[in-house]
């Protein structure tokens, strides 16, 4: 799988690369370079665990999983926020310090760094631009954020190289860690709004339901459930009154379905007077979707 060893090789990049950083910060004085290494670290961390997860994820529905494994690739997700949300905190707490009292730094050391990191993290978003999946996409990004990270820094070591103004280093890297933090907060609700079964993004219950009324011989849908496994496929559940032929029903169903991006869809048909079982939800539905037409 082309996809998978490009993940393995960034991973492999990162991870060292990372490491070599947090010895060049420590070497240099920068706390910059720090914030970047906590970045890489994540990005590692994320390409590794996509690794695993991503594999995993592929795996068709079975007994245990009746869903398919889709959601793995999402709890993937979650580690790689929680290490990035830690690492920008922690960064920082740790600029803030050192906008306070601030330390002496290796400029020349910091330059040659920079210029290393803005190469390698060139040729690694050089060599990574392949590949279809979303996660390879999100790899991807992330290498090109780390190139411009190091540019970031490059510039930073310059200016203060011929200023010897030592508080740009703490605000470089507080950019940084802000940046990482805010990313990884959306990151964070899009995940939690995946397992907490929330209406996926761009589609309308409202609408799935006026659509689905208009078409010929569908008297009523109520108990409309939608939802998402990974942010990609959408899934449903309804019950529809109609006095038609079922098989053509599901069929008209489906597509108009299909259109508004749901690729799963169970439908329960019912017949027009037909007592539905779950009555108490049914009449909420009811005045709901009343209320909406106000």
């Amino acid at each position: 799988m082309k996809t998978e060893k490009n993940i393995l090789i960034a991973f492999i990049l990162n991870l060292g690369f990372s490491i070599f950083e947090f010895i060049g910060g420590i070497f240099t004085g920068s706390i910059a370079i720090m914030s970047d290494a906590v970045h890489d670290i994540g990005d590692a961390a994320s390409i590794g665990v996509s690794y695993f997860l991503e594999k995993r994820s592929r795996r068709q529905p079975d007994e245990k999983y009746t869903y398919g494994y889709l959601r793995y690739s999402v709890a993937g997700s979650v580690i790689t926020t929680l290490i990035l949300l830690t690492g920008s905190v922690m960064v920082i707490i740790n600029a803030v310090g050192r906008i306070i009292n601030p330390v002496a730094i290796n400029y020349s050391g910091m330059i040659i760094f920079a210029v290393i990191g803005v190469i390698v993290n060139f040729g690694a978003a050089y060599v990574t631009r392949e590949g279809d999946s979303l996660n390879q996409k999100a790899v991807n990004l992330h290498m090109l954020e780390d190139v411009l990270g190091w540019v970031v820094v490059l510039i930073g070591a310059i200016v203060m190289r011929f200023t010897d103004f030592k508080v740009i280093d703490p605000i470089l890297s507080m950019g940084v860690a802000v940046f990482i933090l805010i990313n990884a907060l959306k990151n964070l609700k899009e995940v939690l709004d995946l397992f907490l079964e929330k209406t996926p993004a761009g589609v309308s219950v409202e609408e799935i339901r006026s659509h689905l009324l208009k078409v010929d011989g569908v008297l009523d849908v109520h108990h409309v459930h939608l939802w998402s496994m990974d942010g990609q496929s959408n899934y449903a559940t309804m019950h529809i009154v109609t006095n038609k032929d079922a098989h053509e029903i599901k069929h008209l169903v489906r597509e108009e379905l299909s259109e508004h991006g749901v690729c799963h869809a169970t439908l329960e048909l019912e017949a027009e007077g037909e007592h539905c079982h779950e009555e108490c939800c049914h009449t909420e539905v009811k005045e709901a979707s009343g209320h909406h037409h106000h």
